[in-house]
C-alpha cells in the first residue's frame, strides 16, 4: 500500500504541459551526479562530460542495441510513412500492451516494464521499448490510458486526469508478473523505466512491487518524504534536467535527501537540459544529453539485470 503518498497531479500536469513550450538551443553539459548505497550512503558530485560514463566507477562497454542517432532517426520518418516497429501486441491485466524481445532470444530473459508519458502507449513509448529489447531485455510497455493516444496537450490533459491510481498500479503489477511467468520471458530480474509521468508510475511500482530490482525515473515528479520511500526494495536511477522549470533543484535535492535518509541504493542524474530532453518526438529534445543520460541508464540496467544477477 502506498501509505500517504502524494501525488501532486498539478505538478505532473505541469511537468508535461511544459513540453509544449518553445525550445532553446542548449549546449551538452556535465551531469551532476549523486550516489546512494546501503546500508551507508555516500553522495557526490561527479563532473562528467556528456557522452562519457561515470569517472568514480567506469561502466562495462555494452555491445549492440541502437545508437542515439539511430534512435532519432526512427522519428524523422518522411510524411505519410511509418517506421516498422518489432514487437507485437499483448493483453496484460485486462489492458492491452506492447511486448518486443530481443532477436531471437528465448526465456529466461531479465525484463522491463516500460511505461509511457502523458500522450499515451504511442509510436515514441513503442519505439524506446524495441531499442530497450535490442539490449537484451524482454521489454512490455503497459498503457495506463486505456487505449487513448492524445495528439494534443488538451487530450493529454485529460487523459492523465481520468487515471484512476488503483487500477494503475493493478496493471503495472500485472505487467511485472507477466514477464516474470509468460514462457517467453520467465524473467530472473525486473526493471521499470518511464518518462514524466511514466518517470513518476516507474517511483511507484518500486514502491508497490517489492520484486522489482530496478527503477529508472526519468524527469517523474519525485517524492521527497522518505517515510513514503521506506517500501521501495529496488535499486534506482533518476534522470532530471536542470532547465525543467516543473521539478525545480530543490525538489531533486529533496528526492536525494530522502533516499539518503530511507537508505537507498540509488544514482541522481541532472543534465542541463529541459523537460522531455530524451523524446526526438519533443521540441526541447536534446541529442548530445539524451545519448548522455542513455548510456548512463543502460549501464545501470546492465549491471542490476545482468552482471550483478551472475555473481
Amino acid at each position: 500500500m502506498l501509505r500517504a503518498l502524494p501525488i501532486a497531479l498539478t505538478l505532473v500536469l505541469a511537468a508535461c504541459a511544459s513540453r509544449r513550450a518553445s525550445d532553446s538551443s542548449s549546449m551538452p553539459a556535465e551531469p551532476r551526479d549523486s550516489r546512494g548505497s546501503t546500508p551507508s550512503i555516500a553522495a557526490s558530485t561527479a563532473k562528467d562530460q556528456p557522452k562519457s560514463k561515470d569517472s568514480s566507477r567506469p561502466a562495462e562497454k555494452i555491445a549492440g542495441g541502437l545508437t542515439e542517432a539511430e534512435f532519432k532517426a526512427l522519428h524523422a520518418a518522411p510524411a505519410g510513412t511509418t517506421v516498422p516497429l518489432k514487437g507485437r501486441d499483448v493483453e496484460v491485466g485486462g489492458a492491452k500492451a506492447y511486448l518486443s524481445l530481443p532477436d531471437g532470444a528465448k526465456g529466461p530473459l531479465p525484463g522491463v516494464v516500460v511505461i509511457h508519458e502523458w500522450w499515451g502507449l504511442n509510436d515514441n513509448v513503442k519505439h524506446w521499448t524495441d531499442r530497450i529489447a535490442a539490449e537484451g531485455y524482454a521489454a512490455l510497455a503497459v498503457d495506463l490510458y486505456g487505449g487513448t493516444i492524445a495528439k494534443t496537450a488538451d487530450e493529454a490533459m485529460a487523459a492523465i486526469q481520468k487515471v484512476d491510481d488503483a487500477k494503475a498500479h493493478a496493471i503495472l503489477r500485472a505487467g511485472h508478473a507477466f514477464l516474470v511467468k509468460d514462457e517467453r520471458v520467465r524473467a530472473p530480474r525486473t526493471a521499470s523505466i518511464g518518462w514524466c509521468f511514466g518517470g513518476r508510475k516507474s517511483l511507484e511500482l518500486a514502491l508497490i512491487e517489492p520484486d522489482l530490482d530496478a527503477a529508472v525515473v526519468y524527469y517523474g515528479n519525485p517524492i521527497t518524504d522518505a517515510e513514503v520511500l521506506a517500501p521501495m526494495k529496488a535499486q534506482l536511477l533518476g534522470v532530471f534536467g536542470s532547465r525543467d522549470k516543473s521539478i525545480p533543484a530543490d525538489k531533486v535535492s529533496g528526492f536525494r535527501k530522502a533516499l539518503t535518509a530511507s537508505g537507498k541504493s540509488f544514482e541522481v542524474r541532472e543534465y542541463d537540459a529541459d523537460h522531455a530532453f530524451a523524446n526526438p518526438s519533443n521540441p526541447r529534445y536534446d541529442e548530445a544529453n539524451a545519448d548522455a543520460a542513455w548510456q548512463v541508464t543502460r549501464a545501470f540496467l546492465r549491471r542490476v539485470l545482468v552482471t550483478d544477477a551472475s555473481r
